[in-house]
Order: C-alpha cells, then structure tokens, then sequence
C-alpha cells in the first residue's frame, strides 16, 4: 500500500465523485447514506457476482430504485446504504491519484447497484 488519506480527504474525494455524476442521476438519488468502514465485518455472507477470494472494496445495501413498487415508502424506511471500504481501497491502490480513482470508481459502481443495474452491466458500462 502506497496511499493512504485522513478521513477528511476521503470524504473530499467521495464528494468530487458524487460532483461527477450527470445532474439527472444526482437529482435522482434520495434516502441514501454513503459510509466509510475500515473493512468489512468479518462473516460477511457472500455475495452475487463477487469473486470468491476478492477484496471487497464496497457493498450496497437496499431496494434499487427499479425495484420499489408504488407502496415502497408509505411508512418510514431506513436509508439505502453504500459503504467503502478505506483500508482495502488504500491496498489496492500503489499510489494517491490510484487511491483517488479507485474511490471513485467504486462508489460509482455501487450507484449502479442503488439504480438497479446488475454487476454485468455495471462492468459493461466500465466499473
């Protein structure tokens, strides 16, 4: 590992990420809280389309949007959640500008999954 960032600067890059988003999607994405984790908690069930053995660099957690149906919301839900994974992106990562595109790359794809698309398209589109 060659790049390391205080939480702050973390948080900095998922915002310039999230700047980077087409105004349609930003507009589009309601009840979602981003978090920052070390790593993952241990006995993580596995999960589709992740590798067995791979480093899991993020994980999104709710009802994609494409899979809400007219009742969805008549009563209090809790937020969708996206989390990061800090030291395992910083492990990947050989270097800052690496780190940063790293953060990015996988924050986006895990938008993907809060849209609804599947780990097959998310690839296909280059996350």
């Amino acid at each position: 590992m060659a790049a390391a960032l205080s939480e702050e600067e973390f948080g900095l890059v998922i915002e310039s990420a999230l700047a980077t988003l087409p105004e349609l999607f930003r507009k589009s994405i309601e009840n979602l809280h981003i978090v920052v984790e070390d790593r993952p908690a241990a006995g993580l069930p596995p999960r589709r389309g992740v590798e067995r053995g791979s480093i899991l660099l993020g994980l999104y957690e709710g009802v994609p949007l494409n899979k809400r149906g007219a009742h969805y919301g008549v009563r209090p839900v809790l937020p969708d959640r996206i989390t990061l994974f800090k030291m395992n992106l910083e492990a990947v990562s050989s270097s800052l500008p690496e780190l940063q595109k790293n953060i990015k790359e996988t924050l986006l794809h895990e938008i993907g999954h809060y849209f609804g698309m599947s780990e097959r398209e998310i690839r296909a589109a280059g996350y």
